[in-house]
């Protein structure tokens, strides 16, 4: 075993002057920090964006004014979008920080939406809300920028697509229940649903609620802030989640790469460091109803008006971004509602509705919507082949990326580096992930309970005092002094002590003479370094493993259960009523839709043959839907139906054979023209469409064999079960 090098003098020597550059530069990043801290909050109205952006509606100006505004992103020059393509519509969460994290560079949601053709409009705010604006009054005013988007685009093919990264996403998603005629394809990106939902051992933010008392602590701290609720308490939380990453890493990874890493350190804490406020009873409504209460998927939560807010009623296709990665909004957090609000995918299809997900291995809650290899990779495919989910048939899909280099089969009908197929799931896939027992519920339950009864207590017995005692002078001052926010300033213009790091940094730049990788010093740097990271991680683990047991023995004492008035016998967690007048809905439409299965032509026929075959292969390829897009070109004709047309047709023909399978394939015959050229013409397209996705093998080749027969062609063709597909043609 060969023996480390026995470090000289002068290894020592030159690590040391390096370790003395590299402290000065880190003090310069530091102090630019500080001052972009500065300018970046003395701005009206400070974003993050790397786009220019035209104001289209100000809400402060609407009936309930609320400080959101929409605006339209300029595209860049080079960037050719088509009026005619469905515009998206990107929602930043106000989570504490300032917006503009959706399109901060090249490479982001907006970035990649424009690439694909699709005019782009952005959702943001400002720092300081209007007085009294509630939750609900920025869902009206959202529906408002909506109904302008779609008057702005009267000849797209399709309602908008609208992309809610985090807590924007459930905003999203309440709006989309209450208006589900506004939108197209919805993208929610590290959005909880299900607050409550985990898995033991991991995800201790879950906890905290419960672990605080519940939700006293938010009035409390809205009351300190006289009647406002600083974001910078919303991105401390962020921080205490890795502390590993916030007392060292993310410096030391600067200090250790301080000739390169400069401009992409600054660029994102621009945008961490800005932070924003919430009125006392926007944050209060956002931690009683959603983070302790876990009310929205339950169906428990009303407007003002007694409005039930059900996820249920939204028609749009959902797509659900999610990370294994993300300890903020982890997989169950994502996705769990899908399971609180059905039974079975049979139930999904009952109302219509079509959602599809993608679980990341790794990456963190941040990078879900700031990563560039994330935008290049899911977001590109997101937004490429948006038309295609909006079309899918309704259920549960997972949607599956494979690299576009290992396709041989239509690999002309791919434009991009992915392929991506939307695979057919079932709820039991979700389940697979892992999540809460009937136990974890009722724990879960007694803790809102229990956060009910402090809240009262609270506004009964100490609220009174602490508003007479808060001046808008505190408030302010309580603000100013935020651990948060005090990091920037300490290192900003208004530090005297920092007046010499300028200089002094120009002077190491002309001189700068880092340190060689084989300096034995920088291999013990980095030792140190990742032992101090070691500590971190385990009282990190040590601490979350004491929460979440503290959690569990507190709430789940049946003394304090029976005393909140938890049932801890009932085997079924809360969930939204079941609707009778739904069911009937269903009755009613199943019959209409029994007397048409006669009725139609040609692409009635089609449809329905297309569905047939290909739900033999579990799912949807975008090479599948790329041969349609390119057949409606070639056949003016055909593209007389428009997409929204083509996506009620495609539903219509996929309900029928649901419906009745036997009689929907018996009566193909019937909707064909009797010209034998004009089937075998129409029976080139579906094969054509059903082989851009691969070779028919297997079920999917007996199924198409099968309408090969119902064409009146069963005896001019080879049957499918024999052909070689293109691969196995290159190497006979």
């Amino acid at each position: 075993m060969a023996q480390p090098p026995i470090p000289s003098f002068a290894d020592a020597f030159a690590y040391s002057f390096d370790a003395w550059q590299r402290s000065i530069l880190f003090l310069d990043v530091m102090r630019q920090r500080g001052e972009q801290y500065e300018e970046h909050a003395a701005q009206t109205a400070p974003h993050v964006l790397n786009y220019d952006a035209e104001l289209v509606v100000d809400g402060r100006k609407l009936e309930r004014p609320v400080n959101y505004a929409l605006v339209r992103i300029v595209p860049p020059e080079g960037i050719v979008v088509d009026t005619l393509k469905r515009p998206f519509v990107v929602v930043d969460p106000r989570a504490g920080h300032g917006p503009g994290i959706g399109g901060f560079k090249a490479d982001s949601e907006i970035g990649v939406a424009m690439k694909a053709g699709h005019p782009c409009y952005f959702i943001g705010f400002l720092p300081e809300p209007v007085p009294g604006q509630t939750i609900e009054d920025i869902a009206r005013a959202e529906a408002v920028f909506l109904e302008t988007v779609i008057a702005r685009h009267p000849d797209a093919d399709g309602k908008p697509c609208v992309i809610g990264n985090c807590q924007a996403g459930w905003a999203v998603m309440i709006l989309a229940s209450l208006r589900p005629e506004l939108f197209g394809p919805i993208i929610i990106a590290g959005t909880p649903l299900s607050y409550w939902a985990g898995v033991r051992g991991q995800y201790p933010m879950r906890y905290s609620g419960g672990l605080l008392g519940g939700s006293w602590l938010t009035a409390l701290t809205g009351d300190l802030g006289g009647g406002l609720f600083d974001g910078a308490w919303l991105v401390q939380n962020f921080e205490n989640q890795n502390p590993a990453n916030t007392l060292w890493s993310k410096q030391y990874n600067l200090y250790s790469k301080i000739d390169t890493e400069p401009e992409r350190y600054l660029g994102f804490e621009r945008w961490w460091g800005g932070h924003v406020t919430l009125n006392a009873e926007e944050m209060q409504f956002i931690v009683d109803e959603l983070f302790v209460g876990n009310k929205l998927a339950a169906g428990e939560i009303r407007t003002s008006d007694g409005t039930v807010i059900d996820l249920r009623n939204i028609r749009s296709p959902i797509v659900v971004f999610c990370s294994k990665g993300d300890n903020i909004t982890p997989p169950q957090q994502a996705l769990d509602w899908i399971l609180d609000l059905y039974d079975s995918v049979d139930e999904i299809r009952a109302y219509g509705q079509t959602i599809v997900y993608a679980v990341h291995d790794k990456i963190g809650h941040l990078g879900i919507f700031v990563s560039a290899g994330i935008a290049r990779k899911e977001h590109d495919e997101f937004a490429s082949n948006i038309d295609l989910i909006d079309v899918l048939p309704p259920g549960l899909y997972e949607a599956v990326l494979e690299p576009a280099s290992e396709v041989v089969e239509g690999r002309a009908l791919v434009a991009g580096e992915w392929v991506m197929r939307c695979e057919a799931r079932t709820l039991d896939d979700i389940r697979a992930l892992g999540g809460n027992d009937i136990e974890d519920e009722h724990r879960f339950a007694a803790a809102a309970k229990f956060s009910e009864v402090n809240l009262a207590l609270y506004r009964t017995f100490l609220q009174p005092a602490v508003r007479a005692m808060v001046t808008p002078a505190f408030a302010e001052a309580m603000r100013r002094v935020h651990p948060l926010r005090l990091q920037y300033e300490l290192f900003g213009p208004s530090n005297p002590f920092m007046a010499w790091i300028q200089a002094a940094a120009e002077h190491v730049r002309l001189d700068r003479k880092p340190v060689t990788a084989e300096n034995p010093f920088l291999a013990l740097q980095e030792n140190m370094s990742q032992q101090i990271v070691n500590g971190l991680e385990a009282w990190r683990r040590t601490v979350e493993q004491l929460s979440e047991e503290t959690f569990r023995a507190v709430y789940g004492a049946p003394v304090l259960q029976t005393a909140l008035g938890i049932d801890s016998k009932t085997d079924r967690p809360c969930r939204p009523a079941k609707s009778h007048l739904h069911q009937e809905l269903v009755k009613t439409r199943i019959a209409s839709l029994r007397a048409e299965i006669a009725e139609g032509g040609l692409r009635e026929a089609l449809a329905r043959a297309l569905l047939f075959v290909g739900k033999a292969r579990g799912g949807a390829d975008e090479r599948g839907f790329e041969a349609i897009r390119r057949l409606r070109r070639a056949h003016p004709t055909a593209s007389q139906l428009t997409l929204p047309q083509f996506k009620a047709l495609l539903r219509k023909q996929y309900f029928i054979l649901l419906i009745d399978e036997e009689a929907a394939l018996a009566a193909i015959p019937r909707l064909l023209p009797e010209d034998l050229d004009e089937r075998r013409s129409a029976f080139k397209v579906l094969r054509e469409v059903l082989e851009a996705s691969g070779a028919i093998a297997g079920a999917a080749a007996e199924r198409m064999q099968r309408v090969e027969t119902l064409f009146g062609l069963g005896s001019e063709t080879v049957p499918f079960a024999t052909r070689k597909s293109a691969r196995e043609r290159k190497t006979s």
